[in-house]
């Protein structure tokens, strides 16, 4: 029983310890009161601090998702996809018979993310060990270009397919590759500076390529690329793609080109001359067949030249033309009845005042002479007396006429016009300086168009270097364009027969050609160095046109300061238009025109037999020079099965025009060709014997 009231005791016991408040000392409302209320004040500052942190949070993600939610997701697209450019192929560019002069190749390029790129030196180093050629300073400075904050580095460009290959089996962050082409002149040095050249981006700088940069280049499209989190290429989508440029058939014959540009350095180097241009121009249409400077360069690496060796001569040198502009003189005397040729003019004094103080001497002392002799003679004297006959103003016009003083092609960037003075700043002694080719500047281009209006009868053509553009697989042709009547035929023919007797009897002796009956001019001029014009600096140059009745081609020769003996245009100009012109005729298969062969006719009930097989001569064992050359063999008479097998044994690959037995070839029999040379040519013609009449047929 006492246990048990102990038992109810002890846990009341317990709840008046455990609970003081429970005992007569409770706190009263008042109490209450000072502590509940800032409470509650505690409890509304943070509930409306969490109600406006939540709200500034809703707000937040609202203006993200919903006012700036294009912005945020163009970000995310971006590193995740890019937008690159995909670069058009640049067009070929052909030759007038379709041979590629240039033409591009697609290249891989290897291109880094900096930002994306987690190990700097690791990467430059696993790349150069690809690359297999850089130095130490080349890895220091790729190094140092992927640790700068920007998103795009061009590492290596053009890389081989294999390093392409190696590249992307590294697996780089930050490192992809990039589709681009990369322009190639498979004829290395040949017509380089009519070609020009591209920059790593594909753009024309020089030449044909600058000229029509924009039509050869094409439009460039637009790729997709998909990027993983370390910014490698996961995908590529093309999105536009590249619109094909323009591909540019050109008026330049390959053969022809080759043989200007072997002659003219032939000369150059014969004369140890500064420089030498030639161009081979169509006279009846104002074609350029070819354009030749020395020295020149591979168009391939136009960096490992000065700019000098790649400036297009034929059109940005000015020279003055000395003697061979004496035509212009001769053309404006007797299209303005001045003069005639058999008009006789004294020279006899051998020099001739034309101010005071100022002598202009002959180069030899003549009597009296003829127009025509003081041009084929190359008469100073008399020019100089023909030139104040005609008067400056007129003399001016027939300058201009001839386009001198303007640049008449749009195929030409960086094209001068060359210098020619106002007539009223024409006195005495500058008329007699522009009569003889001094004080007027002019290009090589622009003298043998000159020439060129003579050889057509009295027309100046548009000297023009493009013959067609194909666009889309089709074929728009370059019409020749006539700018004006310069002359009369008439006067045309009276300035060609003038010509003929400078090469026949006259300066231009050297330039003769067997068969052929040529018309030129020889010049040779002063150069000024320094302001002043040097007694020991010339420019020697031949002009002319063949055949001259009939003209296949009209050419210019230029050797800018020959230093080696003679310095006269007759001998350090003529004898390389005798040798351009001899093979190009040869080439194009001109015929004769001084005692050419009669044609074979043949009864119309004649029995035609084949021609036997005993007069078909064998080419001898072909021969090789010391340093490994072919010597051409003679193929005359041959076939054209034996010809071309004889030529493939020797390893040369043949061009063969015609039909019939091998009638003419190039190279000649006996000169030097390269192994693998493409630029043989033979022309071929049907034979048959005469074969007599059979009873109560025809006669022959």
């Amino acid at each position: 029983m006492g246990q048990e009231q102990d038992q109810q005791r002890r846990p009341a016991l317990s709840r008046e310890a455990l609970d003081p408040l429970l005992v007569n000392d409770r706190p009263d409302e008042a109490f209450e009161a000072t502590w509940r209320r800032p409470y509650r004040r505690r409890l509304l500052i943070v509930g409306a601090v969490l109600a406006v942190w939540t709200a500034g949070i809703e707000a937040r993600l609202a203006y993200l998702q919903i006012a700036r939610h294009e912005a945020y997701l163009s970000k995310a697209n971006k590193q995740h996809q890019d937008i690159e450019d995909l670069a058009p192929k640049r067009a070929e560019i052909l030759d007038r018979n379709g041979e590629v002069l240039a033409y591009s190749v697609d290249a891989d390029s290897v291109v880094a993310n900096p930002r994306a790129v987690i190990d700097k030196a690791a990467t430059a180093k696993a790349l150069c060990d690809v690359f297999s050629d850089c130095s130490a300073r080349e890895i220091a400075d790729l190094t140092t270009q992927l640790s700068r904050p920007k998103s795009f580095h061009n590492v290596r460009r053009g890389v081989s397919p294999k390093v392409a290959r190696r590249v992307m089996a590294l697996e780089l962050a930050g490192v992809r590759l990039e589709s681009e082409t990369k322009r190639y002149y498979p004829k290395k040095e040949l017509a380089a500076n009519v070609l020009g050249f591209v920059n790593r981006d594909n753009v024309g700088l020089a030449g044909i390529e600058l000229a029509f940069d924009s039509q050869i280049r094409g439009k460039a499209g637009k790729v997709l690329r998909i990027n993983d989190a370390h910014q490698r290429s996961v995908d590529r989508q093309v999105q536009l793609a590249p619109t094909a440029g323009a591909a540019i058939e050109l008026t330049i014959d390959q053969t022809i080109q080759h043989i200007a540009e072997r002659e003219i350095k032939a000369g150059v180097l014969a004369q140890n001359a500064v420089s030498g241009t030639a161009i081979v121009m169509d006279p009846a249409t104002g074609e350029i067949l070819a354009s030749a400077t020395y020295p020149t360069f591979n168009a391939n690496d136009p960096g490992s030249v000065t700019g000098e060796q790649r400036r297009n001569r034929a059109v940005e040198d000015i020279y003055e033309p000395g003697s061979t502009f004496k035509i212009v003189t001769a053309a404006a005397a007797i299209e303005e009845g001045i003069l005639s040729t058999t008009d006789l003019i004294d020279v006899s004094a051998g020099r001739i005042e034309v101010s005071k103080g100022r002598v202009v001497p002959d180069e030899h002392t003549y009597g009296i002479l003829t127009f025509e002799d003081v041009i084929v003679k190359s008469s100073n004297v008399g020019a100089i007396k023909a030139g104040w006959l005609i008067g400056a103003e007129r003399l001016n016009r027939y300058v201009r006429r001839f386009g001198f003083g303007e640049v008449l092609s749009k195929d030409f960037r960086g094209a001068t016009p060359g210098i020619v003075w106002a007539p009223e700043k024409l006195d005495a002694g500058a008329l007699a300086s522009v009569s003889m080719g001094y004080q007027v500047s002019v290009t090589p281009l622009q003298m043998v168009n000159a020439v060129a209006a003579v050889a057509n009868g009295g027309t100046l053509f548009q000297p023009h270097m493009v013959r067609a553009v194909i666009r889309d697989g089709k074929r728009e042709a370059v019409a020749p364009v006539p700018v004006r009547e310069v002359i009369l035929p008439a006067t045309a023919a009276t300035l060609t027969t003038v010509m003929e007797a400078v090469v026949e009897r006259g300066t231009g002796a050297a330039a003769k050609i067997e068969g052929y009956q040529v018309a030129g001019k020889t010049g040779t001029a002063q150069k000024i160095i320094n302001k002043r014009y040097s007694d020991s600096a010339h420019y020697g140059s031949f002009v002319g046109f063949v055949p001259s009745r009939r003209p296949a081609l009209a050419i210019i020769v230029l050797i800018d300061q020959p230093r080696r003996g003679a310095y006269y245009g007759g001998a350090v100009a003529a004898p390389v238009f005798q040798k351009i012109a001899a093979a190009s005729l040869r080439h194009l298969g001109v015929p004769v025109t001084i005692n050419p062969v009669a044609p074979v006719i043949i009864s119309v009930d004649a029995t035609l037999v084949g021609r036997p097989a005993s007069a078909i001569t064998t080419v001898s064992n072909v021969a090789y020079t010391d340093d490994g050359q072919v010597v051409m063999p003679s193929l005359l008479n041959l076939g054209a099965r034996d010809a071309v097998r004889a030529l493939t044994r020797a390893g040369l690959t043949v061009r063969v025009a015609g039909d019939g037995i091998v009638v003419s070839q190039y190279p000649e029999a006996g000169m030097p060709v390269e192994a693998g040379d493409t630029s043989v040519v033979l022309h071929l013609r049907l034979t048959r014997p005469v074969v007599g009449a059979s009873a109560g047929g025809g006669g022959q």
